[in-house]
């Protein structure tokens, strides 16, 4: 097994998304890149801890490889705008890839690098990479959370299934059974 730590705007979305893909085996909702400890929910929101609503996808490499992992990353999201996503404003829902390794740091650079040179998005990509190094778990109610209130959240209803009916249009070949 192997981490990817990413942060696209709103973590339940983020979670929803890569929870559908084959060799993904876990997704954890949290918090990351800031300098407050142990953060709480009520705090990260507040845009002062310097921390993202993140995730950390825990997959086999044997069955998805972290290239496709962010090519995903890209597509979940809109990583030309700064510190938001949509409707959701703040630093602490940046578009961020948090590496593990050199490894993992290069193939970012490189593919940021490479979908700028392409021109793939009408802006450049703002796309922070830092290193990981610290990651704190949101609160369980925040955990699977669109799974749990598909049914009776707005939020998931009109913006996350949306963006996840697209995502899965575009990685249908990669998706779980």
């Amino acid at each position: 097994m192997d981490t990817a730590t990413f942060a696209t705007g709103c973590f339940w979305c983020t979670e929803a998304k890569f929870q559908q893909l084959k060799g993904v085996k876990k997704v954890v909702s949290g918090y990351s890149g800031g300098k407050v400890a142990n953060p709480t929910y009520k705090q990260v929101s507040t845009g002062t801890t310097g921390h993202a609503e993140a995730c950390n996808i825990i997959y086999d490499p044997a069955q998805i490889t972290y290239d496709e992992l962010l090519a995903a990353f890209f597509v979940a999201h809109d990583p030309t705008q700064l510190n938001r996503q949509g409707n959701d404003v703040g630093t602490q829902y940046r578009s961020a890839i948090f590496y593990h390794n050199a490894a993992q740091k290069q193939k970012a650079d490189y593919y940021i690098g490479k979908l700028n040179t392409e021109k793939a998005y009408k802006s450049k990509i703002v796309t922070q990479v830092a290193p990981y190094t610290a990651f704190y778990k949101a609160e369980d109610y925040h955990q699977n959370y669109f799974n749990q209130n598909k049914g009776s959240n707005p939020y998931c209803k009109y913006v996350i299934q949306p963006e996840l009916d697209k995502f899965k249009k575009v990685f249908k070949n990669k998706l779980k059974d």
